[in-house]
């Protein structure tokens, strides 16, 4: 039988719970008043809103976006941009999260742009061509200009005087919709779109972007990403820039086009035949310990793919992997890693170990064995554009391509790369990102953006009345202030 009373000491940090609700027979049922417009559950979009107008976005969208309206009227197309930016700054992940903030009455005093209806928003967006998106990117690097000056000088050193990361990669986005145009079967078998990006690694910010179907080949068109990823770094960075991708770029046709914008490349290569007949020449004593990696070595190959530039070299990494770690099953990932004959030993038993092999082809200068280590050490770093994603996906709805118009989809993508990068802006000249790193969006939205409040008129002044608790928002809008208006 449960108990009916239940009773804690009062000392710091308990409570006392005097009955079970189910038996409390004075329990007044509660009752549901006149709703309240005042209330919003997004007061942070403030901090957005005033920090939108310190980096001049509106103006730098509407700059660089052509119009999609004959008549000059209603919203723009950079403002159609970032009314769905905010939306999925807000947790929305589908073309209806805007009639749900529309509906937020107190909440839309509070933003940047008035958010227009789903239907109005598809409407628009499908209006969009390769003009406008090209604008969507000028503009964001506009901004990533204006938000670099912003930065507190021993944040901004650093990214103006190191070799800036320049990150390339594509994703998966699977849809249902058998009728949504600009997507197909990828090699798993999902349908599926693939946004391919490229990123700024030590900004963390997007520089370049495309939506491809699920079976377009990223090779042929990494060259022109890259070309307008470069362009859209920030004038004020003058170091060599330095590129990055894996397995899935590995053509001499990206080492060319870096070579010729100015640029280092490293790319991870395809395991053939020919790599694994020149790891074979190599002296065991050219092995070094790789840094930050249990087990693992590298070592330099002279030996470059036919046709890459004549600069070109082959960084090897081996890692040392025990017998009973290597699956039997013939799809495992880790046995593609292994030469086929250390794997034949393995496995029948007459060898304890095998080593799982990588190589990159680079033509960054290396004079040392410190040197080979420090690249390698670097190139590893090229998961960072994985968090771009997982921001995108996870924190800003594209996990979803929501519509069965390619061209809303792309309007789509770019906003939540744009929804990713205020994440980052905010942050960083907040200092709400610290040396552990940057929060995510769901944090960001948690502790900052959809914190409820209630908005009140008074002397022509807005007030933001928040729950008890100690919130950043007073100080997030302080510093925001803080910051010089833009030219």
């Amino acid at each position: 039988r449960a108990c009916r009373e239940f009773e804690v000491s009062e000392r710091e940090g308990t409570l006392s719970v005097m009955r079970i609700r189910g038996r409390n027979s004075s329990w007044k049922q509660v009752r549901i008043g006149a709703p309240d417009a005042s209330l919003t559950g997004a007061s942070g979009m403030s901090a957005v809103t005033e920090l939108v107008d310190k980096l001049g976005l509106v103006e730098a969208l509407d700059g660089h976006v052509p119009a999609i309206k004959t008549r000059a009227r209603g919203l723009s197309a950079g403002e159609l941009v970032l009314a769905v930016t905010c939306t999925q700054l807000l947790g929305h992940d589908a073309l209806v999260g805007l009639d749900r903030v529309r509906a937020d009455v107190a909440g839309q005093e509070l933003w940047p742009v008035a958010a227009p209806a789903s239907t109005t928003t598809g409407a628009l967006a499908r209006r969009f061509t390769a003009a406008h998106l090209v604008g969507i990117e000028d503009a964001i690097a506009a901004v990533t200009s204006r938000w670099l000056r912003l930065l507190p000088a021993r944040v901004r050193s650093p990214l103006v005087l190191r070799s800036p990361t320049i990150d390339l990669d594509s994703t998966e986005v699977e849809v249902f919709g058998r009728a949504k145009h600009g997507v197909a079967y990828n090699y798993v078998g999902q349908r599926a779109g693939r946004p391919h990006l490229a990123s700024w690694a030590e900004a963390g910010l997007p520089l370049a972007a495309d939506l491809l179907a699920g079976d377009q080949d990223v090779r042929p068109r990494c060259a022109g990403l890259l070309a307008r990823a470069i362009a859209c770094l920030p004038a004020a960075v003058c170091a060599r820039p330095r590129v990055r991708a894996d397995a899935g770029y590995f053509t001499a046709e990206l080492a060319w086009a870096a070579t010729g914008l100015g640029a280092d490349y490293a790319v991870a290569a395809k395991r053939n035949s020919a790599f694994w007949r020149e790891l074979a020449a190599v002296p065991a004593g050219a092995w070094c310990p790789a840094r930050d990696m249990h087990g693992a070595q590298v070592a330099v190959m002279d030996y470059a793919p036919a046709g890459w530039p004549p600069d070109a070299y082959t960084i090897v990494r081996r890692v040392r992997v025990d017998a009973g770690h290597i699956s039997a099953d013939g799809r495992s990932r880790r046995r593609r890693t292994i030469e086929a004959n250390q794997l034949a030993l393995v496995l029948g038993g007459e060898a304890d170990h095998a080593w799982a092999v990588s190589f990159i082809v680079t033509n960054l200068p290396t004079t040392t064995p410190a040197d080979v280590v420090a690249v390698e050490h670097w190139f590893r770093g090229r998961t960072a554009i994985e968090e771009r994603f997982r921001e995108a996906k996870l924190g800003a709805g594209l996990n979803h391509l929501p519509s069965g118009q390619a061209a809303v989809n792309t309007v789509w993508m770019w906003s939540a790369l744009l929804a990713g990068a205020i994440s980052v802006m905010l942050q960083s000249l907040t200092g709400l990102s610290d040396d552990a790193g940057t929060a995510r969006m769901h944090r960001l939205r948690h502790e900052l953006l959809c914190v409820p409040a209630r908005l009140i008129h008074h002397a022509r002044n807005l007030t933001l009345r928040l729950p008890p608790g100690d919130h950043p928002l007073a100080e997030v809008l302080s510093r925001i202030r803080a910051l010089p208006d833009p030219a």
